[in-house]
């Protein structure tokens, strides 16, 4: 099977368009199309649906598309370690709760970048079920996710529990408990966030169903809104500490189980670990400790 066409039919899959892989590969279309032709021809199987509307995957084409995956991550892993060297270098990709990059990781990244500068580092920031899928899928080398994370192709490592806190406007009463409080408007992040899970989770056991719920995209905001009456939110003490202080917003303890949430390290467990990886793992732990 060659490696060109392999390729070529990963990236037109995942682009979900021929054109949208031309694109991408610096390809003519025709081109994309012959070297598809190709390879379904090696594999004498159809692996697209073609359409008036563009293409779709045929069966055997969603078999294939999990194997070319593997495939081409470990020729890639295989270019690395060939060419690694014992000085961490090249490429790193961490994912992370924007919550835990906003305030435990600003020190550790530091020293990263200090002790080795030569590795390209990016931060990734979203919520827990969007850094699973990438580091599933080999777009991330790890991430900083709420745990527990149970699956069979990763491994978690403990990080740091965090408290959770309902935080509300200056002005609302104490809150003794969730009934206590005006669930008028919940402010949560996106789908797939892990506050918003607790918050809801919770609210569902005590048999309570907000008003209205609203979407926002940053600690800030939600901060803020909160701040001027919006409505209410579930969130870490340790990100609204500085706000709590500065007599933006009050927070008030939750009761048991949700009270805690704790943050792990995820990786695939068949993933090479580069030195770039090992280092910032070495440092993380020891950061953590």
């Amino acid at each position: 099977m060659d490696i060109q066409l392999l390729k070529v039919f990963f990236t037109t899959a995942h682009e979900g368009s021929i054109s949208k892989a031309a694109h991408k590969l610096n390809f003519a279309q025709s081109n994309v199309t012959h070297k598809i032709q190709q390879l379904e021809a090696d594999l004498q199987t159809q692996l697209f649906y073609r359409h008036n509307r563009g293409i779709t995957l045929t069966p055997s084409g969603q078999i294939l598309v999990s194997y070319a995956e593997k495939i081409l991550h470990v020729i890639q892993e295989a270019r690395l370690a060939v060419g690694d060297s014992s000085v961490p270098a090249g490429p790193l990709h961490i994912g992370s709760l924007e919550t835990t990059a906003a305030v435990r990781l600003p020190k550790l990244l530091t020293k990263y970048h200090t002790d080795y500068p030569a590795v390209d580092f990016s931060l990734i920031t979203g919520p827990t079920e969007k850094h699973i899928h990438a580091v599933l899928h080999y777009e991330l080398n790890g991430a900083f996710v709420a745990g527990p994370v149970e699956h069979p192709e990763l491994i978690q490592e403990n990080v740091i529990d965090e408290e959770l806190v309902l935080v509300t406007s200056v002005s609302h009463p104490t809150v003794n408990s969730i009934h206590d409080a005006e669930l008028r408007t919940l402010l949560v992040f996106h789908s797939g966030c892990s506050y918003r899970a607790k918050l809801n989770q919770l609210l569902h056991e005590e048999g309570i169903v907000p008003f209205k719920l609203m979407e926002f995209g940053s600690i800030e905001t939600i901060i803020g809104c909160v701040g001027a009456g919006l409505g209410i939110s579930l969130l870490p003490r340790s990100i609204i500490a500085e706000s709590e202080q500065q007599g933006r917003i009050r927070c008030h303890a939750i009761p048991g189980k949700h009270a805690i949430v704790t943050t792990v390290f995820i990786r695939r467990k068949d993933a090479l670990i580069t030195p770039a990886l090992s280092a910032f793992l070495s440092e993380m732990r020891a950061h953590f400790s």
